[in-house]
């Protein structure tokens, strides 16, 4: 997936609020917005060097920037929570996802039971098939986890896949870690025990859940590689 640009490179000074990073380009600061709402702490430190991409011409945008990217230990990480549902999707119109190709993509952006899943296929009985799509940022040790903050919304999701697959459907859900130096994937239950357990209990009664990790450029996203998944009851 291409990444538009152009990205200029600045320095990370603060972040005031979850939506907003103060940086630096050439001596001045500027507010830019940062598309990404997690906590991010470990990733926005002082004097990080950031990708970020100008305002359109013409835009009446309080923020001059976009935040794109963050360095970290010499790799690039996105911070747009958006890429990972853009690089699904064109991936899964390829059946490029190995262990999604006995499914058949429909269409993105499903209303149902008053909740949005991201993305509805079916496999060759032609039941429907909701998968929904998670960004991952955070990795210790090698190990992706997610959310890295309370999510109200991610748990309705699982608990409607679980519904789903109860009512005959088919479900999963699908973390896409948006840096390339994760070899496992596990829920972060110290953050948030509800969506861990509700994860795993998803799981339990049939809800399928995968990881994969992409490599990040300037230019381009890509996949890398699907990493095993654990899953426990905290």
């Amino acid at each position: 997936m291409k990444i538009k640009g152009p990205l200029i490179t600045a320095t990370f000074v603060d972040r005031p609020n979850r939506f907003i990073t103060i940086i630096k380009i050439k001596n001045k600061l500027y507010q830019s917005h940062l598309p990404d709402p997690g906590r991010l702490k470990e990733l926005l430190l002082p004097g990080a060097t950031l990708l970020v991409r100008p305002a359109p011409d013409g835009s009446n945008r309080k923020t001059k920037y976009s935040t794109v990217m963050v360095e970290y230990n010499g790799k690039l990480i996105s911070l747009v929570s958006t890429f990972p549902n853009q690089f699904v999707r064109k991936s899964l119109e390829k059946k490029e996802f190995i262990f999604l190709n006995d499914l058949t993509f429909i269409r993105s952006e499903i209303p149902i039971k008053n909740h949005r899943i991201d993305f509805l296929l079916k496999n060759k009985k032609g039941i429907p098939f909701y998968l929904e799509v998670k960004s991952v940022t955070f990795v210790e040790n090698g190990i992706a986890q997610f959310p890295d903050a309370i999510t109200k919304r991610g748990l309705r999701h699982v608990l409607l896949l679980k519904q789903l697959k109860n009512e005959g459907a088919e479900a999963g859900v699908l973390f896409v870690c948006q840096r390339s130096d994760a070899n496992l994937f596990q829920p972060m239950a110290s953050r948030d025990p509800a969506f861990s357990n509700a994860l795993y209990d998803a799981y339990i009664h049939g809800v399928r859940v995968w990881c994969i990790t992409l490599n990040i450029k300037k230019t381009a996203i890509t996949f890398n590689k699907e990493i095993p998944v654990n899953l426990m009851k905290f």
